[in-house]
């Protein structure tokens, strides 16, 4: 059995991803994968494809119509909205789509969403991974309007909506730490950093998201080119900040002021445009304590999405080899 599914309109930034390319930065290779790693997660598990891959969607949304099978489907992260034949459109959703339908997908607070199908679908590799870098094009690739997929082993879900991940609070203060080039930079900048508001701008990419506000000036650009990573607060000649997302360069010549925890990278690529924020400069070890925080809690609501219903979800969301295995060593796997 097979499902087919063709985007009659797709978006700029619509993309595949899965969860990035690992090992290659050394060659200048960006990691990619998902701008907002949770809701991409999210959409992995309700699907039941850990190992899948997802549609990156940003505010142009899509239209996709289903010509063959039914197939289920989950949408998560950024408040997008997703209706079915014009029903009621919901954010945090899962249903199944069938043929004649079409499935909308609209834009909501954020910024970034993830569509993915619970079916298997041998997308494009480059370099062992299907995230596409969206400026070459290379990995999965860019979707567009007429591109159909042909997915096997289809499999419906049951109608459901979900609440947003924990990270979609209306806190709006994110936590950086100071580095790797913060030398670069005149102490009072660095006191800016923790006490001026800064604005989520409406420029962003795959690559980075520019903020507008204070202009924090580096003292010299002078400086040969040096690792750059996700979440890096870049300073340009002028002093105005953007923050590192998923498609960054491996090396830059600008110097990087902060760094934020992982946990907020995503947060604020999610932001609004127009979103005030604030930085609280943290040490190391609070760094550390905040993200093993954030991994729990995204660990339980992961956990929680995936409760199991009813019986043919339970099925496909439980390892029944593993059950097997435990069952027959009284519990104890080795």
């Amino acid at each position: 059995m097979t499902a087919r599914i063709v985007f009659e309109a797709a978006g700029p930034l619509t993309t595949v991803q899965d969860r990035g390319r690992t090992g290659v930065m050394r060659f200048g290779v960006p990691h990619s994968g998902p701008v907002d790693r949770l809701a991409f997660a999210a959409a992995m598990a309700l699907t039941g494809t850990p190992d899948g891959w997802a549609f990156e969607l940003s505010h142009g949304g899509c239209l996709i119509a289903c010509h063959e099978g039914e197939i289920g489907f989950a949408l998560c992260g950024g408040g997008f909205l997703a209706d079915v034949d014009g029903d009621e459109a919901r954010p945090c959703r899962q249903d199944t789509l069938r043929p004649g339908q079409r499935l909308r997908i609209r834009a909501g607070s954020g910024n970034w969403t993830y569509l993915a199908f619970a079916g298997e679908h041998a997308a494009s590799r480059w370099l062992g991974s299907r995230a596409t870098h969206a400026s070459s094009g290379l990995g999965g690739g860019a979707v567009t309007s007429g591109t159909a997929f042909d997915f096997a082993a289809p499999r419906p879900l049951a109608p459901r909506t979900f609440a947003p991940p924990p990270s979609a609070d209306p806190s709006h203060r994110l936590a950086v730490v100071l580095g790797p080039q913060d030398r670069h930079f005149p102490a009072e900048a660095i006191a800016c950093l923790a006490e001026a508001p800064f604005t989520a701008s409406a420029r962003f990419d795959r690559m980075g998201r520019v903020l507008d506000g204070a202009l924090l000036k580096p003292s010299s650009i002078a400086m040969p080119s040096e690792p750059a990573l996700r979440g890096c607060l870049q300073a340009d000649g002028d002093g105005r900040l953007t923050v590192l997302l998923a498609d960054h360069q491996t090396t830059s010549g600008y110097p990087k002021i902060a760094t934020l925890i992982g946990a907020d990278v995503d947060r604020l690529a999610q932001q609004p445009a127009g979103q005030s924020v604030r930085f609280d400069v943290i040490g190391t070890d609070q760094a550390l304590r905040r993200a093993r925080a954030a991994a729990a809690a995204n660990t339980a609501w992961l956990r929680e999405l995936t409760q199991p219903g009813q019986l043919d979800e339970r099925l496909w969301s439980s390892n029944l080899v593993d059950g097997v295995i435990d069952a027959n060593h009284g519990g104890d796997p080795s």
